[in-house]
């Protein structure tokens, strides 16, 4: 683990060591599951709006073809067909 030093308020302090106590926890450990809650809630909000945005696409885009849900593989096997992959990506 890495050692970070932070500043609470008095009440962050308070409130954080009668969390720690009641559930039996070091304050270290209440601090800790704090920040993997709120970075989990933050992943849930960076998910929900790449959800938006995919669903933002739908019907924006037309191929022209009537027969794509029946066809892709074959248009994605074209599509791909010459697609030559790049080593200076990374």
């Amino acid at each position: 683990m890495i050692r970070t030093q932070i500043r609470l308020t008095e009440e962050q302090h308070r409130r954080i060591r009668a969390l720690a106590q009641r559930e039996n926890i070091s304050m270290a450990q209440a601090i800790r599951n704090a920040v993997d809650a709120w970075l989990d809630r933050r992943a849930e909000l960076s998910r929900a709006e790449l959800w938006q945005r995919s669903l933002s696409v739908i019907g924006k885009y037309d191929s022209g073809l009537s027969d794509v849900a029946e066809n892709h593989d074959k248009y994605l096997a074209e599509a791909y067909a010459d697609y030559e992959p790049r080593d200076d990506l990374g």
